[in-house]
């Protein structure tokens, strides 16, 4: 993805800031986020480029995880990644011990984990729903994550400072089951973006150009069963997964082989909890698609 659309001067930022890395070049990511304004890419260009870490916070399936790639994109930067989970510890997150042979003597190796890799190599971190960490893992990280840059590798001892590029983006979804609450001390080590639903002519644009799905009747449809779900969502007759970007977006691709209808029930309506939900949403199904 290029950067042609921003303002220039943004454009400039992102050019300043790209670095060629010789490794992990599939690391890389396609990008491919459509932002409902093009301020949302604007900041996150902005707060990135300064050496500040970016918190993406939004309901599910709103892009979160696609707009951090769409950055790594922008900026040519690879991108590791850690997947936040009440397992999620030290080892997870910095790497392990493990046992190697050489010339048929025994030794110990370190093989790093995300925190260290992005570090030692200047390039993008991405922590996904770090919200679903245990408070007492996080912490550890503090300090690679204000301007000191640094963290002490608790099983070699070795002291990590990261190099210029290297740049946090993490990604939150608030009031799910088995999340917590943010302590200060970390959100205050981000800018947030909040992330919201894209909708109308950026979601038609999204569904033709990610999807197989080419009937414009259809689309409009989806776009219009989009808006009643999201609408709904804020009303709080349903759950955000209702509404979830990513699920419509499965739909419309089975709808290019299954009627629209079944596509909804295996895409959106067969993952809610409620049936109170399912049948709200299959109404919806069954009054904008024949």
């Amino acid at each position: 993805m290029n950067a042609e659309f921003l303002p220039q001067r943004i454009q400039q930022l992102v050019k300043n800031n790209q670095y060629k890395h010789d490794q992990y070049q599939d690391l890389i990511r396609d990008g491919g986020y459509m932002p409902p304004n093009e301020e949302l890419i604007i900041d996150a260009v902005t707060a990135l480029s300064m050496g500040k870490n970016i918190l993406l916070k939004g309901p599910t399936g709103a892009g979160k995880t696609k707009f951090a790639e769409t950055l790594s994109s922008l900026f040519q930067q690879p991108m590791f990644s850690v997947n936040c989970s009440v397992d999620l510890d030290a080892e997870s997150l910095m790497g392990f011990k493990t046992l190697s042979y050489e010339n048929d003597k025994q030794t110990i190796d370190f093989v790093p984990g995300p925190v260290t890799n992005s570090m030692k190599h200047g390039t993008f971190l991405y922590i996904d729903e770090i919200n679903m960490a245990k408070p007492e893992t996080l912490p550890l990280i503090n300090g690679v994550l204000d301007y000191r840059r640094t963290i002490t590798n608790p099983f070699t001892n070795e002291i990590i400072t990261a190099e210029e590029q290297f740049g946090v983006i993490a990604a939150i979804n608030e009031g799910y089951i088995g999340t917590v609450p943010l302590n200060e001390a970390l959100k205050n080590r981000f800018i947030v973006i909040d992330v919201p639903y894209i909708q109308g002519d950026q979601l038609n644009k999204l569904i033709t150009n990610s999807t197989k799905l080419e009937d414009e009747t259809l689309i409009n449809l989806y776009v219009t069963l989009s808006k009643d779900l999201i609408t709904a969502v804020e009303q709080g007759k349903l759950s955000e997964d209702a509404a979830s970007i990513r699920a419509l977006l499965d739909a419309c691709d089975l709808t290019t082989f299954i009627p629209p209808k079944r596509a909804i029930l295996r895409s959106i309506i067969d993952k809610l909890d409620e049936d109170r939900e399912k049948a709200f949403v299959q109404n919806l199904a069954d009054t904008l698609f024949d």
